[in-house]
């Protein structure tokens, strides 16, 4: 039982106050709550409480400013964060203040029990120092579950110097968070340089990354300076580094290893004072499997993975995202524009194959040509129908049996629209994808069809049948 501990609750919404106190009650603890920060504080300045949850906005004062003011009277007390208005900055700024953890509105109530056992629970930290307030603005943008969870990682991360892999497909935002890890970070007063792997000639990245001195190599007539060196007391984000050579991922591993390096051609080593962000839309995992990547390098980078959700995976931020790019374009320039909530409908309809990246490029192209001030659905479906590749597995890797046969369908139902009644389509669309099937398969058995049907999953009279009504060649004697 924990009734020796006493939670400490604010929050101007009564229905939460009563949800917490109930669960919290059921859990063993003692709770008080209110819905005033001023009473919040006179109960934290009087001794009372082992914990505190607080929403962030209340009547009298925001909550995140009560944090460091408890800090700073009681730093053995832990703080958790609760908000409604659930962005990076929100996250970031309850982190910053010395918060134990933040969780977004609406939250699952077992994790908030969990978090309130591990606060209770974890070993004492100093109170961090205060730094100056952020600028308020937003380099990641979302509200969906997946976003939720980033936002508190990164939140994290920037009080620390660990190295970070960030994956995710093309378009996604990995180099954002790369510079939000910075920005906000411990480091934010260095440089924040990037590379891209996949941009510089193979024979010359290690030159690029650790620098060289004159006569290291033809043309180099001068020493040259590498982005170690280059982004030395802030962050280098090796960008695309599943395209590293094998022989510059040896040289990174040593670096990371050591923590120094050499350039090309020299002999002095150099203190690598750099946090190092890595990012790639590969499975480095498969990579490391084909040879073509380094195990060993992999667990130095992977230290904190953050995986970046595709668009199609939060269609709900769709929305906030373009708004967010409508503004940027004003902000550039463009007219201001807005869109139909029809409009909306249709973004969300779309598979997104360039994610934020499309959105973005549609969001600019939308307000520089069109002249409505209010963009509807059908201007949204021309452009995406524009926009659209033959196939949209481009940025999300080979296209996949269902996208190709969705492919052929649409075009063959497209073709007889305005003709004849299409009659058997459903039998017609089996035959046409179990005859190649069926063929492929008693080619690689070389037409042993006792292999065939097991690799199939058939019964061996039933792919007889099939051999029969598809009237598909057999190789006599091996079945």
């Amino acid at each position: 039982m924990n009734d020796s501990r006493t939670i400490l609750i604010a929050d101007d919404d009564r229905a939460i106050r009563t949800v917490l106190s109930q669960a919290l009650g059921r859990s063993g603890y003692q709770v008080r709550a209110t819905s005033s920060a001023s009473t919040l504080w006179r109960w934290v300045e009087d001794g009372e409480g082992d914990l505190v949850i607080t929403d962030v906005v209340m009547p009298d004062e925001n909550g995140l400013d009560l944090v460091p003011r408890i800090k700073r009277i009681r730093p053995d007390l832990r703080v958790v964060v609760m908000s409604a208005q659930s962005t990076f900055m929100t996250a970031l700024k309850a982190a910053q203040r010395g918060a134990f953890e933040y969780l977004p509105k609406p939250f699952d109530l077992k994790e908030l029990l969990a978090v309130v056992e591990r606060a209770l629970a974890a070993p004492q930290a100093p109170a961090p120092a205060e730094d100056a307030e952020p600028e308020e603005k937003l380099p990641l943008v979302g509200r969906s579950q997946a976003m939720q969870e980033i936002y508190r990682t990164v939140a994290r991360l920037t009080t620390t110097d660990l190295t970070v892999m960030i994956t995710g497909e093309s378009g996604t935002g990995k180099e954002l968070v790369a510079r939000a890890l910075h920005d906000y970070g411990r480091r934010r007063g260095g440089p924040f340089v990037a590379i891209n792997m996949a941009a510089i000639p193979r024979e010359l990245i290690e030159s690029e990354l650790f620098g060289h001195e004159r006569g290291a190599f033809t043309g180099a007539l001068n020493r040259g300076i590498g982005r170690f060196e280059q982004a030395a007391g802030g962050t280098l984000f090796l960008d695309e580094i599943g395209d590293m050579p094998p022989e510059a991922q040896t040289r990174l591993l040593r670096v990371l290893q050591e923590g120094e390096f050499t350039t090309v051609g020299g002999r002095n080593p150099i203190k690598a004072n750099v946090r190092i962000v890595a990012a790639t839309h590969r499975d480095l995992r498969q990579s490391i499997r084909q040879g073509l990547f380094r195990e060993d390098l992999f667990y130095r980078l992977n230290v904190v993975p953050i995986r970046l959700p595709p668009l199609r995976e939060r269609l709900e931020d769709i929305p906030l995202l373009a708004r967010h790019f409508l503004d940027r374009a004003k902000a550039s320039g463009l007219p201001s524009k807005q869109l139909s909530p029809e409009s909306l409908d249709r973004l969300k309809q779309h598979s997104w194959p360039g994610n934020a990246r499309e959105l973005e490029n549609l969001m600019r192209r939308l307000a520089a040509l069109y002249a409505q001030e209010t963009i509807d659905a059908e201007a949204i479906g021309a452009e995406l129908s524009e926009a659209e590749p033959p196939s949209e597995a481009g940025t999300r890797g080979p296209e996949t049996l269902e996208q190709a046969v969705e492919r052929h369908l649409k075009a063959f139902v497209a073709a007889h629209k305005d003709g004849m009644p299409v009659r058997d389509l459903y039998d017609r669309v089996l035959a046409e994808v179990e005859r190649p099937l069926l063929r492929l398969v008693l080619g690689a058995t070389r037409g042993n069809q006792i292999k065939a049907a097991a690799m199939l999953g058939l019964n061996r009279n039933t792919l007889r049948k099939k051999i029969r009504e598809l009237d598909l060649p057999v190789v006599r004697g091996l079945g």
